[in-house]
């Protein structure tokens, strides 16, 4: 029986730590080869393999250290609009434009004179794009709220949705709406942020009121 539990606890560390080198998310790393490390901790526990246990157990100390840094770390988060011209953000959609298609898939940059359009900024480095259409009961329809992989930690949305309310209502703003949601993960995103399914012009849409 221990034996098969040996066997087990393997397996899943093994799992673990190697799904941890996909992420490319720092958090997500550090939790996901914080639980290799535990079950490897485990592992050698059962078989009495005690090197295996105190290799896992610094490693298991270096990931809670670093969590602990992570949210721990005060950040500087900051808005700043841009035009549909600019050099910047023409490379940043190029750049990323294959990841984007898997969010959204019809976003073009526009001219329309109501879109608001805006870069999130952390640390002062690009983390989001924000694009919306602003009609005028207040609604913003969202063409883009892209952000990169590595800054996906809901971070910069409760930076957009609730410190950032000022900025969005000095833009006439009132209610954020997505009218088509094509990622799993994105509406997961949405879910988090507190948006709730509602009928905008006869169809499912995720709203939040600001």
């Amino acid at each position: 029986m221990m034996n098969i539990l040996a066997q087990l606890l393997g397996y899943l560390a093994f799992i673990f730590l190697a799904v941890s080198l996909w992420v490319n998310n720092d958090i997500k790393f550090r939790w996901i080869n914080s639980l290799g490390s535990v079950s490897f901790i485990f592992y050698g526990i059962i078989i009495q393999a005690f090197p295996v246990v105190l290799t896992n157990s610094v490693l298991l100390a270096i990931n809670t250290w670093f969590l602990f840094k992570i949210y721990r770390r005060q950040e500087k988060f900051d808005l700043i609009e841009f035009r549909n011209d600019a050099a910047l953000i023409s490379r940043f959609l190029s750049f990323y434009q294959k990841d984007i298609e898997a969010y959204f898939p019809a976003f073009v940059i526009g001219e329309d004179e109501n879109e608001i359009r805006f870069a999130a900024l952390r640390d002062v480095v690009v983390a989001n794009l924000f694009v919306a259409t602003v009609n005028s009961n207040g609604d913003a329809i969202v063409k883009i709220n892209y952000t990169l992989p590595k800054y996906r930690d809901f971070k910069v949305g409760r930076f957009l949705f609730d410190e950032g309310k000022e900025f969005l209502h000095n833009k006439g703003i009132k209610r954020i709406i997505y009218t088509q949601v094509h990622n799993p993960q994105h509406e997961k995103f949405l879910k988090v942020m507190g948006f709730k399914k509602e009928q905008f012009e006869a169809t499912g849409c995720y709203m939040k009121n600001i």
